[in-house]
């Protein structure tokens, strides 16, 4: 145990340590961490006490480096009339501002969260404290296909880039163009979507001008199954005025149409001759004719 004495002198002496070592960081403030000094030892020879002090340089705290969380040359694929949603998830971004630029035309979209853009439909999304800087286009065309460059201020700036890829969707409704059926048959038609990135939010079926989705009581029954991108319609008895054009809408997506005939004793082939084109080639041939004996 120590005396009171040597207590004192070994107290004193720590004193002595923690004076040197503030003297040795301030001395060295002025030079920064580009001038670092190597490590420094101060040994007290009475009680064998030595201290060691680290570089300065290592006295600094380092901002850490930015690191881009989401790869460069992403792909993301949308459809049009849809909601792209391209991100840049950026780490330790500090004071940084990022910007969202088109490369195909060099346009300046975004900084921050402001648009810079006349083309309301892009907009940048950040929730406070996250580190992804999404950038946001409403109501997709096909022109906005391309690269996109997801920027970050600093000295040179930082970038990495990501493609937008868009397809067209479209309905397809299976078989032919043309159904011949009799009164009574059952009438049934199914159309699919494809090249869909996202499941339909809607399919509407129209009778010639005529949505019929909710037509139970005309016989009409009509299920989509939004998952799998299918929409079924099902007439079990068929009638006359069931005949003409039927067209399947989806959202976002190019409709399609298909015909159906209702004969009533007449052979297919009959009806198939009086189809809207052929009956359009007739009127154009004795319009043609017509004019021939006018002239005459």
């Amino acid at each position: 145990m120590l005396n009171p004495s040597t207590a004192m002198s070994v107290e004193g002496q720590r004193c002595l340590c923690v004076v040197v070592l503030l003297i040795h960081t301030v001395t060295g403030a002025g030079e920064g961490p580009s001038s670092p000094a190597p490590s420094t030892t101060v040994r007290v020879d009475q009680n064998e006490l030595t201290v060691s002090f680290p570089p300065l340089e290592d006295l600094y705290s380092h901002t850490p480096e930015k690191q881009f969380g989401t790869e460069n040359n992403t792909v993301v694929t949308s459809q049009t009339g849809s909601t792209a949603l391209l991100p840049c998830i950026i780490r330790n971004i500090g004071d940084g501002i990022v910007s969202w630029i088109r490369r195909k035309d060099y346009h300046l979209l975004t900084v921050g969260l402001t648009t810079y853009s006349s083309d309301q439909r892009f907009q940048a999304i950040h929730l406070q404290h996250s580190e992804d800087w999404t950038l946001k286009v409403r109501f997709v065309q096909k022109r906005d296909a391309g690269i996109y460059e997801c920027q970050v201020s600093s000295h040179p700036p930082t970038s990495i880039f990501l493609r937008l890829d868009v397809v067209e969707a479209r309905a397809q409704i299976s078989g032919p163009t043309e159904k011949y059926l009799k009164p009574g048959s059952t009438l049934r038609l199914q159309c699919s979507v494809v090249q869909t990135t996202e499941a339909p939010a809607f399919v509407f079926w129209y009778h010639n001008s005529r949505m019929i989705n909710y037509d139970v009581e005309r016989g009409i029954n009509v299920t989509t199954d939004p998952a799998q991108r299918l929409s079924d319609l099902l007439i079990p008895a068929a009638s006359v005025s069931h005949a003409g054009n039927y067209t399947c809408v989806p959202n976002n997506a190019v409709p399609a149409s298909i015909y159906v005939h209702i004969f009533n004793g007449e052979n297919p082939a009959a009806m198939q001759s009086s189809s809207p084109s052929s009956i359009a080639d007739r009127f154009q041939c004795l319009l043609l004719i017509s004019t021939i004996i006018v002239l005459r």
